[in-house]
């Protein structure tokens, strides 16, 4: 059966929350991607060098298999943007997996979607995500009852899009689309968690932050 999947965007989005999740995505049997915004048309990344193309407006799409919601600086400032939340809690009564990367779980919590459940994200939003009504944890990964999905920063979208191939369409396929991408972490530095990282790292990024 064909899949739709729908990836809201956005000013502020971090672009490989969406791009890594579509590589994946994208290559399901059948699969339907529609990236869509307040308005069809580029939307700028946080830096404002790179933007993605809406191909649809939001109050054109009227329903979704899998919602994706990326995140970025732009979903932090949109946790309080009715419209966007109400569209999120209208998509995701017609999915079978509503998921989202990095910050794009702000959204989903400010829009109720995930009090009560477990649920991640970039490790320095946790106590907003945690406002929400979720609890914290640390996996890179977070399945949860109704077909909740929720990623960590930034690169976990691809981990968790191979996840859901998976679900989709079967292991076989889903490791087809991991070859396809020749997605096989070798990555010469072991700094890639919060916890794993030293103080010099944390300072540095604070400061720049």
């Amino acid at each position: 059966m064909p899949v739709r999947i729908v990836i809201p965007i956005f000013d502020g989005v971090t672009a490989l929350d969406a791009v890594g999740p579509y590589e994946v995505l994208r290559m399901l049997p059948e699969a339907e991607v529609v990236f869509a915004a307040e308005a069809a048309g580029p939307c700028a990344d946080g830096d404002g060098s790179l933007s993605l193309v809406a191909t649809a407006a939001l109050t054109d799409v009227a329903r979704a298999d899998v919602l994706l919601v990326p995140g970025g600086p732009g979903a932090r400032r949109r946790v309080t943007d009715e419209p966007l939340l109400a569209w999120i809690r209208r998509i995701h009564a017609t999915t079978r997996w509503t998921t989202s990367v990095c910050t794009g779980s702000l959204l989903l919590g400010a829009a109720g979607l995930l009090d009560g459940l477990e649920a991640t994200t970039h490790w320095s939003a946790v106590g907003q995500l945690e406002s929400y009504g979720a609890t914290y944890t640390a996996r890179r990964v977070v399945e949860q009852p109704g077909g909740v999905i929720t990623a960590a920063g930034v690169s976990s979208g691809i981990d968790m899009a191979l996840r859901l191939a998976e679900l989709v369409a079967g292991r076989t396929v889903a490791e087809a689309c991991q070859l396809a991408i020749e997605y096989d972490p070798q990555p010469p530095f072991d700094s890639g968690a919060y916890a794993k990282a030293s103080p010099e790292v944390k300072e540095y990024l604070a400061a720049r932050r």
